[in-house]
């Protein structure tokens, strides 16, 4: 539970970062103080382009062999430990972190960290990394925000393979809800966002108009050039496109 020699926190006199909250500064941009725990693939990579952003950046790791992903460029802060000890997140400054991330290999060690981060430090950027997608789910009903690793994997090859009309903005950890944006035949102008429920077992999440998010009720009118995004049961989003392409008396 020690910082590595000849590495220290990054600063920036530019920075309008007070206590790890955001406050008006000379500068426009708010530099942030953001914890790693686990210095993997991940965890380096994260830590590296968060610095390139200029962030101060603290990497927690068990193992000092791990920094060397860093690479000499890298001159963020490096602390040797658990990245649930209170010490050590004090020794990485969670203190006056405006977030925290938990990338390490271990579900338990991550959910533990982020939420000591979030809990005890009140820290409220917290994100952890999730194996299992169970876990995930409980994990965000408690207001924890997880990347399941498997759902979103599965989801970017699903972006990759799929034709561009069924490309999908958001899954649950799960996997079972997705949303995605809908290509509209014109015919449905004028058709209310009841008749393109019915039409194609979606719900209507929203809609973008003229540039400005709005949520509809069934008696919305669609208008020319709106986007609408719908969510959807993943096993039927190929299904859901379709019938959003063809004209209301085609459906």
């Amino acid at each position: 539970m020690r910082a590595v020699p000849g590495r220290g926190a990054n600063t920036h006199s530019r920075s309008p970062i007070r206590n790890g909250r955001f406050s008006v500064g000379v500068v426009q941009e708010a530099f942030v103080h953001v914890v790693i725990m686990g210095c993997g693939r991940v965890g380096s990579s994260l830590a590296k382009a968060l610095e390139r952003l200029d962030h101060q950046v603290a990497v927690i790791d068990k193992d000092a062999q791990s920094f060397r992903r860093l690479g000499p460029d890298f001159h963020g802060q490096q602390v040797v430990g658990n990245g649930f000890d209170q010490k050590v997140l004090i020794q990485a400054g969670i203190e006056r972190a405006g977030a925290f991330a938990a990338v390490s290999s271990g579900d338990n060690s991550n959910i533990i960290s982020a939420r000591v981060a979030r809990e005890t430090f009140g820290v409220e950027a917290v994100v952890a990394r999730i194996y299992d997608e169970k876990r995930a789910a409980v994990y965000e009903r408690l207001g924890i925000p997880t990347v399941a690793t498997v759902p979103w994997s599965t989801d970017r090859f699903l972006r990759m393979l799929l034709p561009e009309g069924t490309a999908t903005v958001w899954r649950d950890p799960s996997g079972s809800v997705a949303v995605l944006p809908l290509e509209l035949h014109e015919d449905w102008v004028g058709r209310t966002v009841r008749d393109l429920e019915e039409a194609t077992g979606c719900r209507v999440a929203f809609v973008m108009r003229f540039g400005t998010g709005v949520l509809p009720d069934s008696k919305t009118v669609l208008q020319a050039d709106d986007q609408v995004y719908v969510a959807a049961l993943s096993g039927t989003v190929t299904d859901v496109a379709a019938a959003a392409a063809h004209a209301p008396e085609e459906s």
